[in-house]
């Protein structure tokens, strides 16, 4: 059977006969495909509408002739007719499972490539001991400066208002009961051990974290990072190891400037809200806050400054040489990295609930 279409397949063109021509189509589709050839190269005007039409029609056509500037209109339509036919499918009962196994998947192949990562990270450190000459001091020094330096500002501030803040929701509580002094031992250790720590990780994984995965990233999309491999150089040594090192030193430095910040913002709200002096505010503190309690934070931030210099380095090292890769690794870096501070966090918590 051949078919044969002409005049104009345009919304205006077929209002006139559109019963009869739906009609034709339709008797058209329940006859087998493979019987059929079509003819549309009479055609002589074609629209979105038209090609709508001749698309759910020519679903299975194996015969097909038509000029190319028609043909081009019918195989984006085409394709759209595709998509809406995915989309239209019965939800499988299984997509749950499918869909954790593929997520099980994923993260076994990221703990595969993690542990690789850690294990390749501490034998570059203990081949630097033996050689000490060949440590990348500048790197080291510039991660430093990037990850500690400059970051002070915007995590003192942020520490500086949340002290503030929750020392004025802790006054609002404690008036009540007159237990006004309490507030120095509920914000002291709260932003020592706690709040500091967390304020400048979280910080530092949107801020430090996404810059190492998107210079990882474009020295992958740009190939400088095969070329150093080519050139016989170590990438965890020279790119790896001092950002994840800086970033553990840097980060207790910057978590206890917050400290200092997030203290004094308590100082300045128990002065105008309590009347507690400042400097009954600094004699009291030292009575409130254990030194344990400090190491602790100290020791927490060097530990969060590891995973999220890490995580980063992770990430950044799976860049595709593409920029949607390089834009999804530096998203998923920044999600992961404060995932993991607060599964450390959450960690700390437990082992040393009986310390301070």
């Amino acid at each position: 059977m051949r078919v044969r279409a002409y005049g104009e397949w345009t919304f205006n063109g077929l209002k006139a006969r559109r019963e009869e021509i739906l009609r034709r189509l339709a008797e058209l589709r329940e006859q087998p495909q493979d019987r059929i050839a079509w003819d549309l190269t009479r055609i002589a005007d074609l629209d979105d509408a038209g090609a709508l039409w001749l698309a759910r029609a020519l679903r299975g056509a194996q015969q097909v002739e038509v000029s190319p500037q028609h043909g081009e209109i019918l195989a984006h339509v085409g394709r759209g007719l595709r998509v809406s036919d995915v989309l239209a499918r019965p939800v499988d009962p299984l997509l749950a499972v499918v869909a954790t196994g593929e997520a099980a998947m994923r993260f076994g192949v990221h703990l595969r490539d993690a542990t690789a990562l850690l294990g390749q990270i501490v034998l570059d450190a203990a081949a630097l001991v033996r050689r000490p000459r060949d440590v990348p001091l500048r790197e080291f020094s510039a991660g430093m400066f990037r990850a500690g330096v400059t970051a002070l500002p915007v995590t003192m501030l942020v520490g500086f208002l949340v002290g503030i803040v929750l020392t004025y929701l802790s006054a609002l509580q404690l008036k009540r009961y007159g237990a006004d002094l309490l507030v120095i031992n509920i914000v002291g250790v709260g932003v020592v051990r706690e709040l500091g720590p967390m304020l400048a990780s979280i910080i530092a994984a949107g801020r430090s974290g996404s810059a190492i995965t998107a210079q990882l990233g474009v020295m992958r999309v740009t190939e400088e990072i095969e070329a150093l491999a080519v050139m016989g150089v170590s990438v965890t040594t020279r790119l790896v190891l001092p950002k994840v090192l800086a970033l553990a030193i840097a980060l207790p430095l910057v978590a206890f400037c917050t400290d200092l910040a997030a203290l004094a913002g308590a100082m300045l709200v128990s002065r105008f809200t309590l009347g507690i002096a400042p400097a009954a505010f600094l004699e009291a503190l030292p009575r409130a806050v254990e030194v344990v309690n400090f190491w602790i934070g100290i020791g927490k931030s060097a530990a969060f400054g590891f995973a999220v210099a890490f995580v980063a380095c992770h990430y950044g090292l799976r860049v595709l040489p593409n920029t949607e890769s390089l834009a999804a690794g530096v998203t998923r870096s920044v999600v992961a990295a404060i995932t993991c501070v607060i599964i450390l966090d959450a960690i700390f918590a437990i082992l040393l609930r009986n310390v301070g």
